[in-house]
């Protein structure tokens, strides 16, 4: 197991300047991480390809691997000329992907206003299409593209799997994000059971949990369900943390785990204080 950190819990501290792209990997190493993750917010690198040589030499002076680049993308609710259009989008950043250097790729694959069972059914053989055929390119790169658990629309366990096994391709796999559950009602424990094993990448992230009926204030959003959800340190929130870490580990999964903050600390130190919790458990159980 490799634990590194998303560039994403660093996007507080780039938006309002505190952080160069540089000084957000460098960052990171500094945390104490073995890989980054890096999630284009706030830049392009298909638009800015220089900065592709930015990160890739500052991660190599940094002692950084990189693991996993990760994109919103969407399929759902496009006639056939759009989603072509976005389908080859995404095949252009499994190329920035490639220019990288890094092997694992997480793409979006949909969002909606209606969420039901009944308009993924509909919707579900384009997004099926559109990631079988840039999981096709990305073989070609020696790729492993994915989808994550993300975006209310495919959110839950079994959503995930469906479109999984559907496109049925070696390197098309789930970005496990063991938190994003939690949106979609789903308790994260079985979940996360569910599906590590056809994980290509773990997200560790925590979240507060409180009732559809209690409004808490500032920083929360409601899941599908309407219960109320704020982002936590890792360790820190309401999900069993001990639990899932031993369910991952138990499985075997061996690859790269990101910690994933968006609390409303102050982003560096709610990172740090998710790694090394991570990394503790990891080795206590």
């Amino acid at each position: 197991m490799k634990l590194g950190i998303s560039t994403y819990s660093l996007y507080s501290a780039y938006k309002s300047g505190e952080l160069t792209l540089e000084g957000v990997i460098e960052t990171i190493a500094e945390l104490g991480a073995e890989h980054a993750e890096i999630v284009p917010i706030g830049y392009n690198l298909v638009e800015q390809p220089e900065l592709i040589n930015t990160i890739v030499k500052t991660a190599a002076n940094a002692g950084l691997e990189l693991s996993s680049y990760a994109i919103p993308a969407n399929f759902a609710g496009l006639d056939e000329e759009a989603r072509a259009l976005e389908i080859e989008r995404v095949k252009r950043e499994v190329d920035a992907c490639a220019a990288l250097g890094i092997k694992r790729m997480r793409h979006d694959v949909a969002k909606a206003e209606d969420i039901s069972i009944s308009h993924f059914l509909e919707e579900m053989p384009g997004l099926v299409d559109a990631c079988r055929q840039i999981a096709e390119h990305a073989a070609t790169r020696g790729i492993t593209t994915s989808i994550e658990n993300h975006g209310f629309f495919v959110q839950h366990s079994d959503r995930v799997q469906a479109i999984v096994h559907a496109v049925a391709r070696d390197n098309f796999r789930t970005t496990l994000d063991i938190g994003n559950f939690l949106c979609a009602d789903e308790d994260p424990v079985i979940a996360v059971a569910k599906n590590i094993k056809i994980a290509s990448m773990v997200h560790f992230k925590d979240f507060y949990i409180r009732p559809a009926d209690l409004q808490p204030g500032e920083g929360w959003f409601t899941s599908s369900g309407g219960r109320w959800l704020r982002g936590a340190i890792v360790g820190q929130g309401d999900i069993d943390m001990p639990r899932i870490v031993k369910i991952v580990k138990d499985s075997g999964y061996d690859g790269y785990i990101s910690i994933e903050f968006e609390g409303m600390e102050e982003c560096k130190r709610g990172t740090k204080l998710g790694l090394d919790y991570i990394k503790r458990m990891w080795e206590e159980l």
